[in-house]
């Protein structure tokens, strides 16, 4: 339920983001960035306490007749997955607090500032923020498309077992 929840923030931020920053700098824009804010401070709270769960309570097993290589590139695209999760969120942080502006979780308490305000280094930090949230969308693409071709062609139940609402045949 918690990797549904994820996904749905984290899709909700990304159309956010692609929407408002198109927009010409008004009052509705900067309402729109605070809500972006809030889903990313949302989202490393949340991947950290899937973190906690995961070391907690292993995934299950992935079946026995799927290939080596696509077992360990499973694993390295879920951890790449977990990584940009955490990672993305801080270099939002970083960023606004280069640029000058305080992140206030919904609307109630204000994160410190990392950085001193820096208009250059405010820049890099605005694109490794949109660099890292593209190449989550790339893992995600390959994470997707992963599932469905376990589902379609190898016909197994793993994508069953991602479905919180569906109970697996025969169990």
């Amino acid at each position: 339920m918690l990797h549904w929840l994820m996904f749905m923030l984290i899709a909700c931020g990304f159309s956010l983001a692609l929407y408002m920053v198109g927009l010409p700098l008004s009052p509705q824009k900067l309402k729109y960035f605070s809500w972006h804010k809030w889903i990313g401070v949302t989202v490393f709270l949340l991947a950290v306490a899937r973190l906690a769960w995961r070391l907690t309570h292993p995934a299950p097993a992935l079946p026995a007749t799927m290939p080596l290589w696509q077992q360990r590139a499973a694993a390295l695209n879920i951890v790449a997955l977990y990584m940009l999760i955490l990672v993305i969120p801080l270099t939002g942080w970083l960023y606004s607090s280069a640029t000058g502006v305080p992140t206030v979780y919904l609307g109630l308490v204000q994160l410190p500032d990392l950085l001193v305000r820096n208009k250059v280094l405010a820049e890099q930090l605005r694109l490794a923020h949109v660099t890292l949230n593209f190449s989550m969308l790339a893992l995600v693409i390959i994470h997707s498309a992963a599932a469905l071709k376990r589902h379609l062609v190898d016909r197994d139940d793993v994508l069953w077992r991602m479905l919180p609402f569906i109970k697996l045949r025969g169990k």
